[in-house]
């Protein structure tokens, strides 16, 4: 293994105290998500299954869990320079709502083709949206350039060990909604969310299986894993939430020493596992919220005889338009 000797660190380092810190830090300012039984989804498995419902976050996404817990330890001299991050929507949106409940000025940078809906709702929550970079991988050097250029401090989308903590906290939510759960499905972007739930559930119950599930077309963390090593990749998923071009050196070192598996879904596979999630379980997510359900539904994910698996619907912003097209290919 190759990966950095600082997020080598972060893995040795990042425990289940840190994510009950995070909880305490942020409790009470989210909401606590639902995490539903699904029938049907269950008959099709011939097992146990559960939706853990975080499209019902604020601002529609599980991401202020690590933003909240991230702004939370900056310094006043940090907060008056003000927070600039980097994101294809959800992340934008969650900074420019907790920054503004916090009164901290918030830059976001995001890349020409990004969803419309993302850009629109991040500035009405109140940031500033930089919209220089052609594309993601152009997008993270120009995000360097303005930290350097304004001072601002950095939020990082997912390679942060309090963003990472902040969102374990839905992995504390799942054991205590389903305690009986086996196998535990995430989907990933760059790693934030799957290495916190992993470092939450491993912590409190080592057996469960944690499975980071990636469209093939996105395949960052899967890739970084097989190489032992950051792998830089160009997202072409329909799942824009999970456009990330690599993923965190942090969360990859997490995910290895924590023995996270990986799946990967076709694009088919999302459409599908969309489609169901709308009809079956009322449920109107974006398609990387439906990654899991997709490889539930593909099969992708071997489930024992009465085991329980949790799949978490990360996100509902999604558009409009996308929303009409995939439905209306049925």
């Amino acid at each position: 293994m190759t990966y950095d000797p600082q997020a080598v660190a972060v893995a040795q380092t990042l425990s289940l105290d840190d994510v009950l810190a995070a909880r305490a830090t942020i409790g009470g300012r989210l909401h606590r998500t639902p995490t539903f039984s699904s029938a049907t989804l269950s008959r099709r498995l011939g097992a146990s299954a559960h939706l853990k419902a975080e499209l019902f976050q604020r601002t529609g996404s599980f991401k202020p869990r690590g933003v909240l817990t991230k702004l939370a330890s900056l310094s006043d001299d940090e907060k008056a320079r003000g927070v600039i991050s980097i994101s294809a929507g959800n992340h934008a949106q969650a900074l420019a709502y907790a920054a503004a409940l916090e009164r901290i000025d918030a830059l976001v940078v995001m890349w020409q083709g990004a969803s419309t809906s993302k850009i629109e709702a991040a500035r009405e929550y109140g940031a500033t949206i930089d919209l220089e970079a052609p594309g993601s991988p152009e997008a993270f050097d120009r995000l360097q350039q303005l930290i350097e250029e304004t001072g601002r401090t950095l939020v990082h989308p997912f390679d942060d060990p309090l963003v990472m903590a902040g969102q374990g906290t839905v992995g504390l939510e799942i054991l205590e909604d389903v305690p009986e759960v086996d196998v535990i499905l995430v989907q990933v972007g760059g790693g934030g969310l799957v290495s916190g739930i992993a470092t939450a559930v491993k912590g409190l119950k080592p057996s469960v299986r944690v499975v980071a599930v990636e469209p093939e077309l996105s395949a960052a963390l899967h890739e970084g894993l097989a190489a032992g090593r950051q792998v830089r990749v160009q997202p072409r998923s329909i799942a824009d939430g999970l456009a990330g071009p690599f993923a965190g050196e942090s969360c990859l070192a997490v995910c290895a020493a924590l023995g996270v598996e990986t799946a990967l879904v076709t694009e088919a596979e999302l459409v599908e596992a969309f489609r169901f999630l709308y009809g079956r379980a009322k449920l109107a997510c974006e398609p990387a919220g439906a990654a899991t359900t997709a490889a539930l539904l593909a099969g992708k994910v071997e489930l024992g005889a009465g085991e329980t698996a949790v799949a978490v619907v990360s996100g509902g912003n999604v558009s409009a338009d996308t929303a009409s097209a995939i439905l209306g290919e049925a």
